[in-house]
């Protein structure tokens, strides 16, 4: 079975010959470059200064090579930059420091830095509607955020893999966050929701946009789109359930059943961290396909309670290990047993592409990824 069958047999609730494996087709199943370059290494695949495919998280853009040696079924990137916007960074002090084409300001420090962190948000003086819509933002369909996509996304079909396609920012809750800054948009979300509900409106309107473009240009190879928004905290949601559902949800359903209009054949991949048990029913009513990271080590998020609860609605894509503790700190061995136990929650009946909860992060051991990919060999075959 080649791998796009494969990955859209678990998208339909079918078993295949084995469950598919994703490692770093989107900007949340990815891989940072420090553990990268260990893995190539223990790979006997050379090294090398590698590609940074998302400068925010440090991901590096993983080589056809690695794909081969670890088996993926999936390929996907994130749209490009619009033309107007050039990436500068600068030193100032111990950190580096760039503004993204949002006008947020992130840094990284210098030494050992691992990330690059919000440090400023454009929007964080603006306090009313009047004055937000004098704001400017990015042009979601500029002719350079395709650029070169439909030949990657059909090099990836003709070798039999299934495409992912990114979406052009985070979330209506994260972008608030970045833009307005943390306690601002909390504070706006309270007592001064108009501005709040007008920021969501923008992002929405701006993602419409974008994905009406995308899909009639892409939408014939694209298997699968990818959004989302971090709704959850390690022991709940970041906002209230009543919150969420009068100002996320509406806007959320808007998005997708746009997407849907725009190409009914394509599934939605949707990114949200944390505990958000309580509305992966609202996901699900409003046309999330595919749930990612499920991460299993967050309260209420028990692997075999989910597949129980949603396994007939959702498929889950990633939740394959956890990534808090058992990739990093496990030995090889508790990352094959957490690997063999999170294969038994959730691959009967299909519904699941195996990814690590979120990305693997810079202090994974590569022989815990090798000790991974065996693991999901030995017990991810369904015939």
């Amino acid at each position: 079975m080649e791998s796009r069958e494969r990955i859209n047999a678990a998208l339909s609730h079918r078993e295949a010959d084995r469950v598919p494996f994703d490692l770093s087709s989107t900007p949340v199943t990815g891989i940072h470059h420090i553990a990268y370059g260990r893995l190539r290494r223990r790979l006997n695949l050379g090294d090398g200064e590698p590609r940074i495919w998302h400068l925010m998280q440090q991901l590096a853009w993983m080589e056809e090579d690695v794909h081969r040696a670890l088996d993926t079924d999936a390929r996907g990137t994130r749209p490009n930059p619009p033309a107007s916007w050039t990436l500068e960074t600068h030193v100032y002090g111990e950190y580096e420091y760039y503004t993204d084409e949002w006008g947020t300001e992130r840094r990284r420090q210098l030494n050992d830095g691992y990330y690059f962190d919000l440090c400023g948000s454009p929007l964080a003086e603006v306090t009313s509607a009047a004055e937000f819509v004098r704001q400017s933002f990015p042009d979601p369909v500029d002719a350079a955020r395709l650029t070169g996509l439909r030949l990657q996304a059909e090099t990836a079909r003709s070798h039999g893999h299934a495409y992912v396609l990114g979406g052009i920012c985070a979330g209506m809750l994260e972008m608030g966050q970045w833009l307005c800054g943390f306690e601002k948009f909390y504070c706006d979300l309270a007592a001064n929701r108009p501005l709040a509900e007008a920021l969501c409106d923008k992002i929405i309107e701006l993602k419409m946009q974008y994905w009406e473009k995308a899909l009639d240009e892409l939408g014939d190879v694209v298997d699968v789109i990818q959004e989302g928004d971090d709704y959850g905290a390690q022991r709940g949601l970041q906002v209230s359930p009543n919150i969420w559902r009068q100002v996320f949800k509406p806007r959320l359903r808007q998005l997708l059943t746009h997407v849907k209009s725009c190409a009914p054949h394509v599934s939605v991949f949707f990114h949200s961290c944390g505990s958000i048990r309580e509305i992966v029913p609202d996901l699900i009513e409003v046309g999330v396909d595919a749930l990612n990271p499920v991460q299993v080590a967050a309260d209420d998020m028990d692997s075999r309670d989910l597949k129980r609860e949603f396994g007939d609605d959702l498929t889950f894509w990633g939740g394959g290990v956890d990534t808090q503790r058992v990739l990093p700190l496990g030995t090889p061995q508790e990352v094959r047993d957490e690997v063999r136990r999170r294969v038994d929650d959730f691959a009967p009946g299909g519904g699941f592409v195996f990814a690590a909860v979120h990305n693997i992060q810079a202090d994974v051991p590569a022989e815990n990824i090798i000790a991974m990919r065996e693991a999901l060999d030995e017990c991810g075959h369904y015939t």
